[in-house]
């Protein structure tokens, strides 16, 4: 592949600086703010006991997510409404949702449901895989206070999930795009996977030339190294209880 772009101040297969602080809210079950470079969002996670009607009686419970931005988290202003109800919002939501699904053992979590809530407070690339890895912070210290407070035996996390951006800029195969290389990439995909190293989503698309077999392997090989690295900093963020862990 050709040189390309070189990026300033990381490697092609390096993470921007990383920060994940988990109890940044005081009313929420479980909540979490996360940055990838210039990229900051927050995450709450919410329990209700009841679950979605389709649901009921079924002697299981349910995790979903809503998404959204706040109106000067880009270089213009979104308004709230364009924010919450356009496609884009929800269909970053839905893959949320799917996402942290994979890691909890619904039948445990009982009937109820964990809404997990991701504000975009500055955007800057890779806001829904960002979203993905700080929600599951929020996801696991929600099902952590279940179990503190006495309504589970243990928790229903099986696996840790986090995401993360892989694409192609400049031939070179490069991992966590800023908005300067996604808006440059040839191919831009988003990749969600469990700390077993198993895929859960892969979102790729090409922008002008066809990407080959070969080169999605390599950039799942790239991904899978990142997640990797996020899920220790997940492990950190919860085992400190409300303190930061971040990877420069």
């Amino acid at each position: 592949m050709s040189a390309g772009r070189p990026r300033v101040g990381r490697d092609n297969d390096e993470l921007r600086p990383v920060q994940i602080q988990a109890s940044v809210a005081r009313h929420a079950e479980g909540s979490a703010s996360i940055s990838f470079g210039e990229t900051v969002i927050w995450c709450t996670a919410s329990i209700e006991d009841r679950v979605p009607a389709f649901l009921e009686g079924k002697r299981q419970g349910w995790v979903t997510a809503e998404y959204a931005m706040l109106p000067r988290s880009t270089t213009t202003r979104i308004s709230w409404d364009r924010s919450l109800n356009s496609g884009r919002s929800q269909e970053i939501s839905r893959l949320i949702g799917r996402s942290l699904r994979a890691g909890v053992d619904l039948r445990r979590l009982g009937e109820r449901t964990i809404t997990i809530d991701c504000v975009v407070q500055q955007a800057d690339g890779g806001t829904r895989t960002a979203a993905i890895t700080g929600g599951f912070v929020a996801l696991a210290m929600a099902c952590r206070r279940l179990v503190v407070t006495r309504q589970l035996q243990a928790s229903p996390i099986t696996m840790p999930i986090a995401a993360v951006s892989v694409g192609i800029v400049g031939g070179d195969i490069r991992v966590d795009l800023d908005y300067g290389e996604d808006a440059r990439a040839a191919v831009d995909c988003n990749v969600v996977m469990n700390a077993a190293g198993e895929l859960i989503e892969i979102q790729g698309s090409a922008e002008g030339r066809p990407f080959t077999r070969a080169q999605t392997d390599q950039m799942l090989d790239v991904a899978g190294v990142a997640i990797q690295k996020l899920v220790g900093l997940q492990r950190s963020a919860l085992d400190v209880d409300g303190g930061s862990t971040q990877l420069a």
